[in-house]
C-alpha cells in the first residue's frame, strides 16, 4: 500500500488451488520457505496470511518450510493478547533437518516425487562441511535423475537448481563436471550435454548480470550495486531480461526489481 509506514514484504510462494470436483471454490496455499532463524517468524507468517486473506477474500493455508540448520528453531504459531482481545495463529511447519536421520532420509532417495531431490540438494548442502562429501552427493543426486528416467527438459532445470545449490569450490567443481560429463557420454545423450548447455547459459547469465549492474552503477550510483549485486547474480536469464527493461525508465533501484 502507498500509504504503508513499512517495509515491503513479499511472500515467498502463493498458490491457487481449485478443488479435486473441479467445483469453482478455490482456496489460496501460502508456503514459506525460511533459511535462517528469525525471532519474528511466526508474527510474519501471521502477517501474510491475514493479509493475503484480505486482499482475495478466500482461505488461506500458510505453510511454513524451515531449511535452516538450529534444531530447536520450530516456530508452528503465533499468540498475542490485549486485555481480554486474544489472537491465536497456528500453522503447518516442516523442518528439513528432521530428514537427516537414516529412516527419514531413506524415504527421500525412495520417493518419486521429483522435489524430494531438490530437498536432498538442500539439506546437503547445510549439513555438509566438507567439499569431497559435497562433491559426491551433488553427482550422486544427479545420477538419481538419469536412473529415474526424467525427460531432458526436467533434468536441466534440475541440474540448475541443484548446481546453485551445491556450490564447489572451482578445483572440485571441475572435477564434478568431469565425471558428470563421462557419465552422460555412457548414454549417448544426442544433444548438447547437460553440462555443456549449463556452462552456456550461465556465461549468458554472467554476462546480463554484469551489464545490469555497470547500467545501475551508473544511474543510481555504487550504493545501488552495493544492495542489489547479490540479487542480480543470482537471477535467471528471464528475469534478468526484464530487469534490463525497466532500467532505462526506473525512477528508483525499487522499480527496476519490484
Amino acid at each position: 500500500m502507498r500509504e504503508a509506514k513499512t517495509t515491503r514484504r513479499y511472500a515467498d510462494k502463493l498458490v491457487g488451488l481449485t478443488r479435486r470436483n473441479d467445483t469453482p471454490v478455490w482456496v489460496l496455499a501460502h508456503v514459506e520457505v525460511q533459511g535462517d532463524p528469525q525471532s519474528d517468524f511466526a508474527e510474519r507468517m501471521f502477517t501474510y496470511n491475514y493479509k493475503i486473506r484480505d486482499a482475495y477474500q478466500v482461505p488461506v493455508a500458510s505453510l511454513a518450510v524451515l531449511a535452516d540448520t538450529k534444531r530447536s528453531f520450530r516456530p508452528n504459531s503465533y499468540r498475542t493478547a490485549l486485555w481480554d482481545c486474544r489472537v491465536q495463529f497456528d500453522f503447518p511447519m516442516v523442518k528439513l533437518l528432521d530428514y537427516t536421520t537414516p529412516e527419514r532420509w531413506a524415504e527421500l532417495e525412495a520417493s518419486d516425487n521429483v522435489f524430494a531431490l531438490v530437498v536432498m540438494a538442500q539439506i546437503q548442502a547445510k549439513v555438509t562441511d566438507d567439499a569431497e562429501t559435497l562433491k559426491r552427493w551433488k553427482f550422486r543426486l544427479m545420477r538419481l535423475m538419469y536412473e529415474r528416467g526424467y525427460e531432458r527438459t526436467l533434468i536441466e532445470e534440475l541440474f540448475r537448481l541443484i548446481d546453485w545449490m551445491i556450490r564447489l569450490p572451482e578445483e572440485l567443481e571441475a572435477e564434478f563436471r568431469q565425471e558428470l560429463y563421462a557419465y552422460e557420454e555412457q548414454y549417448q545423450m544426442p544433444y548438447v550435454t547437460t553440462v555443456e548447455r549449463a556452462g552456456i547459459e550461465k556465461g549468458v547469465q554472467q554476462g546480463e548480470a554484469r551489464t545490469l549492474l555497470r547500467q545501475l552503477d551508473q544511474k543510481f550510483g555504487p550504493e545501488a550495486v552495493q544492495t542489489h549485486r547479490e540479487r542480480i547474480e543470482q537471477a535467471e536469464l528471464e528475469q534478468l531480461d526484464t530487469w534490463l527493461g525497466r532500467i532505462l525508465s526506473a525512477e528508483s533501484p525499487e522499480t527496476i526489481f519490484h
